[in-house]
């Protein structure tokens, strides 16, 4: 302590507690309390050592993602493989990864299936069952089989790389509790230094110039200085603040939830609103088969799976998911032809067959009967005979239930800010309880409804966005709190926002919600408890109740007491 107090002296930083804890030992030598003196440092060393088993606490989850950087890859090139520097690694490249083994660079299942351990991720325990087709991301574990991965993104893009750069960047970054308590040490300390000198100066001055007012010995007014200074040390308050914010952003990213900053950890607990995005936010972001209308739903079906072969249109990917274990023949297709803003027409069995919209079925003059379903329609007709047609859906995502169950039960205001027509909003709000949406909107018009609602909020309040799409950028920057979907998410989405959800389950943003309050709790609880008992011992301290002993309390117990409190954050339940 004394070594940290010269070395602070000599660079100018003199009014630190190492500073006030250096004094009160000495002082205490020199007045013969050796067992207050040992109390000092050994009460203050023991305050150090919980903050620090708090930290190390904290630091685990983030230490634990930080050792997902993967080391090398084994790079497959004309039959062998090669261990290479991640960095050295192209997209479309092939890699290999063992069982055991870190997934080094995000990609694509080429051959093989495996389980793998997504938890440091996702925060989720349970293992994923992945196969041929499906995406991996860096930073899961291979634990049973051996896989081919083709690379879709460098090492810098990679999500493990992302992540190590959320981490760098949530540490720099403070909150306002945070901020005070640095200002606060800054003017506080000097004044206590300067009231302790005149316990002893003031009452010295008027000693020598009439002995009889005041009748106290030097000695006394040394110990009263000392003990003055022992209990106004700050201790509690600059190490227990930001001790808390730190295990609030290690508990979240325990569980996939990366915080960009202390400050946004901060702003959580006092959320008033949350508007989201629908696509890829509240919905899984990929179509799917809702409903077929057919006397036929396998011809219905096979018609139109025959005619989007040969397309990655996302309303085609849908009909070829539901068709994948169908038996089709490709012989049967020829001449396919893609319909700018119509659909497809292909001739099947050497029948001209037509997949498509609405206007696909007037520009041919085909009778269809009115379908009033809600979600993307997909007429099927053949030799100018209407067959069938096929609802296609994005599914909402379980999660997207049971978490606005939750804010709903949290008396937070929900909004859905979304480009998709009017009746498919209306459906997707109704199903969730959504208090409002708005419908059809282009970006910029998401960012000024959004801006609305910022200027409209209650005083002291938060409104976070969550979204994950390009188009969703300028509005997760324009937010109180922006959240992304670090899965599904863009890239510009995940730089844009202030919290990034590993997994896109919007279940996470009420636990972040969750641990935000915890936290912000234990922190007004330290800072009115470190000063409350402050206060009070430094008024009995000047009227001669409080010995070393209280001053040491005051000072270092209240310190402990209040590194325990922090360390609550860490058991917050999922």
């Amino acid at each position: 302590i004394l070594i940290k107090s010269f070395n602070n002296i000599r660079r100018g930083q003199i009014f630190d507690e190492n500073f006030l804890m250096s004094i009160a030992s000495i002082g205490a030598l020199c007045l013969k309390d050796f067992h207050e003196a040992i109390l000092v440092i050994f009460l203050y060393k023991l305050g150090e050592m919980f903050q620090d088993y708090a930290i190390k606490n904290s630091k685990k989850s983030i230490k634990s993602l930080l050792e997902l950087k993967p080391d090398y890859v084994n790079l497959f090139i004309n039959n062998k493989i090669v261990v290479t520097n991640p960095k050295e690694v192209k997209v479309n490249d092939i890699i290999i990864v063992k069982p055991g083994e870190k997934v080094p660079l995000d990609g694509v299942i080429i051959e093989g299936e495996s389980s793998f351990d997504t938890s440091r991720i996702s925060g989720e325990s349970i293992p994923k069952d992945l196969t041929i087709n499906n995406e991996v991301s860096s930073g899961f574990i291979n634990l049973t089989s051996l896989i081919k991965i083709k690379v879709s993104k460098t090492y810098e893009n990679s999500n493990i790389n992302k992540i190590i750069k959320l981490l760098e960047e949530s540490i720099e970054k403070k909150s306002n509790n945070e901020k005070f308590i640095t200002k606060f040490s800054k003017y506080y300390t000097p004044i206590v230094v300067i009231l302790a000198l005149l316990i002893v100066i003031v009452p010295s001055l008027i000693k020598l110039v009439d002995p009889l007012i005041i009748n106290i010995s030097f000695t006394d007014l040394v110990s009263k200085a000392l003990v003055f200074l022992v209990i106004s040390c700050p201790c509690a308050l600059v190490l227990s603040i930001p001790l808390a914010f730190f295990v609030g952003i290690g508990r979240a990213s325990k569980s996939g939830i990366l915080v960009k900053g202390s400050s946004y950890l901060e702003k959580m607990a006092s959320v008033d609103t949350i508007v989201f995005d629908k696509t890829g936010t509240i919905t899984k972001g990929n179509f799917a088969v809702e409903k077929i209308i057919s006397s036929s739903s396998l011809e219905t079906l096979k018609i139109a799976a025959l005619a989007d072969y040969y397309s990655n249109h996302p309303v085609a990917l849908a009909i070829k998911e539901e068709t994948k274990n169908f038996d089709i023949d490709l012989n049967s297709l020829k001449d396919v032809t893609d319909l700018a803003g119509l659909g497809v027409k292909a001739l099947i069995d050497n029948e001209v067959a037509l997949v498509g919209n609405e206007k696909l079925m007037k520009e041919y003059n085909i009778s269809y009967p009115n379908i009033e379903e809600i979600g993307t329609i997909v007429y099927v007709a053949k030799s100018n005979r209407f067959i069938g047609a096929i609802v296609i859906k994005d599914e909402i995502k379980e999660s997207s239930y049971l978490a606005l169950n939750k804010f709903n039960e949290e008396k937070i205001n929900t909004m859905m800010l979304s480009g998709d027509k009017e009746e498919v909003c209306q459906e997707v709000c109704a199903k969730l309880n959504i208090n409002n949406y708005k419908s059809s909107l282009l970006p910029i018009e998401k960012v000024d409804e959004l801006k609305n609602i910022i200027n409209n909020k209650k005083d002291n309040t938060s409104v976070v966005f969550v979204g994950d799409g390009i188009n969703d950028a300028p509005s997760l920057v324009n937010a109180d709190i922006g959240i992304s979907m670090g899965q599904l998410g863009s890239d510009l989405a995940i730089e844009s926002s202030d919290v990034v959800i590993n997994d896109d389950s919007l279940l996470k943003v009420y636990e972040l919600i969750k641990i935000s309050k915890k936290t912000t709790r234990i922190v007004k609880q330290n800072i009115v408890f470190s000063i409350g008992i402050k206060i009070l011992v430094m008024i009995l301290s000047l009227f001669g109740f409080a010995n070393i002993l209280l001053g040491i309390f005051a000072d270092v117990g209240v310190m402990i007491l209040a590194v325990l409190n922090a360390t609550r954050i860490l058991f917050t339940k999922k």
